[in-house]
């Protein structure tokens, strides 16, 4: 698929982090545990960075919910396990996708420090998108629509007339991405930021900076963004060694309760 060039990453003026981790390890080792403790401690430190603004998943689904589709979708396409997860989390609450099927799709570095988009082994959109084609309605599903790389190749990839039976949900977004988007079919998300993409404006998930799988590279093993000084520096100045620390013996803690368990 096509290559997108992988520019030096810049501070945005607001970089959205949003919190996956402290829910998720409170849930798996209890909230006084110590990866509890010290995911909690992690966060903290994480919002004390000037330009950092943390999101929390409540407020995302509140503003997606809010916004109300007037149909019951056939299918719910959920792009990874990532928006899998959301159409399941949505459907929960609003009963919007009741039928939901999971399409392998990411970007992955290649040597030249580009990105190039994989489908993981599971063949291509076009053929894991096959069934989609008698469904009445459909909705394809991911958590973050950042370049909109994923969204546009799946949107893109979906059977001859299905588009216009398509509308697209995300969690959070950018909103000049949205706007390219939506000439492609209508697309709804709980947050979006303004901005330009980088300098004044980025996402990351917190449990990318502390399990490695954030960063996925083609033929290599992948990395957690703690993994990258230069990606630390960049999003928490002063503070990045610190977070980096932290992020490390969060890792390390979370290895050495699994391997225990």
């Amino acid at each position: 698929m096509a290559d997108a060039r992988q520019p030096a990453t810049p501070t945005p003026t607001t970089l959205y982090v949003h919190d996956d981790l402290t829910v998720a390890v409170s849930d798996r080792f209890g909230p006084d545990s110590p990866a509890g403790r010290m995911a909690r401690e992690l966060m903290a430190t994480i919002e004390k960075t000037g330009h950092v603004v943390l999101l929390d998943l409540e407020r995302q689904l509140a503003g997606l919910l809010a916004q109300r589709p007037r149909v019951t979708f056939a299918l719910a396409i959920g792009i990874g396990r990532a928006g899998e997860r959301v159409a399941r989390q949505v459907h929960a609450r609003a009963g919007w996708f009741p039928v939901i099927r999971r399409v392998e799709v990411a970007r992955e570095e290649d040597a030249g420090g580009g990105y190039v988009l994989s489908t993981l082994g599971a063949g291509s959109l076009g053929q894991q998108l096959e069934s989609v084609r008698a469904a009445a309605s459909i909705a394809v599903v991911d958590d973050t629509v950042f370049s909109g790389q994923t969204m546009r190749a799946v949107l893109d990839a979906l059977p001859p007339g299905a588009l216009i039976r398509t509308h697209a949900f995300c969690l959070r977004a950018v909103e000049e991405t949205l706007a390219g988007l939506a000439a492609r079919c209508p697309i709804m998300a709980g947050f979006s930021a303004p901005g330009r993409l980088l300098d004044e404006v980025s996402f990351i998930n917190a449990s990318g900076l502390v399990t490695r799988g954030a960063i996925r590279r083609v033929g290599q093993s992948p990395l957690a963004f703690s993994d990258r000084p230069e990606w630390m520096r960049a999003w928490f100045g002063a503070r990045a060694d610190e977070i980096t620390a932290r992020c490390r013996s969060l890792a390390d803690i979370l290895k050495e309760t699994a391997d225990s368990g």
